[in-house]
């Protein structure tokens, strides 16, 4: 008994690994298609033949994007398509981008007010991020009136004590806005992780820029009547600053101060895009080429949880964990890159459980080589050499009663 217990002790302990091979994959895969706005290529794409790619772009916190570069890298893009020669009826169907910023505002209605988180948003956000809607609508870049707000669910109760407020009318920093919807946050642990920046709302990005713009406005013109020289050193209305900062305040007015409304003084922190995809590499290539990142980073998010992207991360351990570029990411890419590292440890630990039932199994398949083939030398083949003999034997004895019968019965004898 127990050395039936010892031969069987290797096989059942296989068995054990393999089960639990099978079970980090299990969750790998659920992991990786967990976040949706890792996702929006392959919702862009649809059941067209055409591949997208999406990627990503964070700006540096000393240098974020304006909507003129926007629609300049747009420009590009569409440039790029005419070159491949990518024949679609409307351009449109090529691209889809959306791009955010964060930051502070303060909040009131008639039953509450509190400072509150803000993500202004601009083009498809919430294609990109499908936030589960509990009341309302999505605001949209086709919407006429730029001054619908989506609320979450904190931020609903405290100004009015619920969740079904469409239409209902509040303020952000003194001016009136109206609720689009209520969103529920992400329940997934690594976007609770992620997001650590309490009550919030998202607000159009040009509703935003105009309170930001009208605030610094006022400012500005308050320091400037206590001030006469105050206004030296600046760069349009967007830049800012004198003589130590001179070189990038310059650049930064001049190439966004006559933006006004347009976001020069808020800027953008985070551009996602999906693009058509004729070659591998082409999006990324027009982004790395056309984009102005400036020390910002691009991010491919298309098949980022396949098994070779994932493995990639090895290479970068260690130095993952150091930020080298002054970008402050969203809360969506953190939890993207916690679910690489999950991804990346259940990976390994399927190679690891996956060694030993693959060694017993590759022993297996030797040792039924081995018998097979002697069973085929030992028996299967004399076998078959005497069925091929006898079958040769039967054609010459037929074929000499083909010729030597007809002579007999002609009267002839055979030799």
């Amino acid at each position: 008994m127990r050395e039936k217990l010892k031969r069987l002790a290797l096989p059942i302990a296989a068995a054990i690994l393999a089960l639990l091979c099978l079970s980090c994959l299990l969750v790998y895969s659920h992991l990786a298609n967990m976040l949706d706005s890792q996702h929006q290529a392959e919702r862009w794409q649809g059941e067209g033949e055409l591949k997208f790619s999406q990627l990503s772009c964070f700006m540096s916190v000393d240098r974020k994007l304006t909507l003129e570069q926007v629609y300049t890298f747009r420009n590009a893009m569409m440039t790029k398509f005419h070159e491949a020669a990518l024949d679609i009826d409307n351009d449109s169907q090529l691209f889809c981008d959306a791009w955010s910023t964060t930051g502070k505002v303060y909040v009131s209605s008639d039953q509450g007010k509190g400072d509150v988180s803000v993500i202004a948003v601009g083009g498809n956000f919430f294609d990109f991020h499908p936030i589960r809607l509990l009341s309302g609508n999505y605001i949209s870049p086709d919407d006429l009136m730029k001054d619908r707000v989506l609320l979450d669910e904190e931020t609903a109760w405290l100004l009015f004590g619920g969740t079904q407020l469409e239409g209902m009318s509040f303020k952000i920093d003194g001016v009136p806005f109206v609720v689009a919807g209520v969103i529920e946050r992400e329940q997934d642990f690594a976007s609770l992780k992620a997001y650590t920046s309490g009550m919030g709302i998202y607000m159009s990005y040009d509703a935003y820029s105009s309170i930001k713009s009208s605030g610094s406005s006022t400012l500005t013109a308050t320091a400037s009547s206590g001030s006469g020289s105050s206004s030296s050193g600046s760069g349009g209305s967007g830049g800012s600053g004198s003589g130590s900062s001179g070189d990038n305040s310059g650049s930064s007015g001049g190439s966004s101060g006559g933006s006004g409304s347009s976001g020069s003084s808020v800027g953008i922190e985070c551009y996602e895009v999906v693009m058509a995809e004729p070659v591998k590499g082409f999006a990324l290539g027009v982004a790395k080429e056309k984009f102005p990142i400036g020390g910002g980073v691009i991010v491919d998010n298309s098949n980022r949880y396949s098994f070779e992207n994932v493995l990639k991360l090895v290479k970068q351990f260690g130095a993952r964990s150091m930020q080298t570029h002054g970008v402050i990411l969203p809360y969506w890419e953190n939890a993207a890159r916690c679910i690489e590292d999950w991804c990346l440890a259940l990976l390994i630990a399927a190679m690891v459980t996956a060694v030993l039932p693959l060694v017993l199994l590759a022993i297996f398949l030797v040792r039924l080589f081995i018998r097979g083939k002697g069973k085929l030398t030992q028996d299967l083949m004399p076998r078959a050499k005497e069925r091929v003999g006898e079958a040769i034997r039967v054609r010459q004895r037929k074929a000499w009663e083909r010729r030597y019968g007809k002579k007999e019965e002609n009267g002839g004898s055979p030799t």
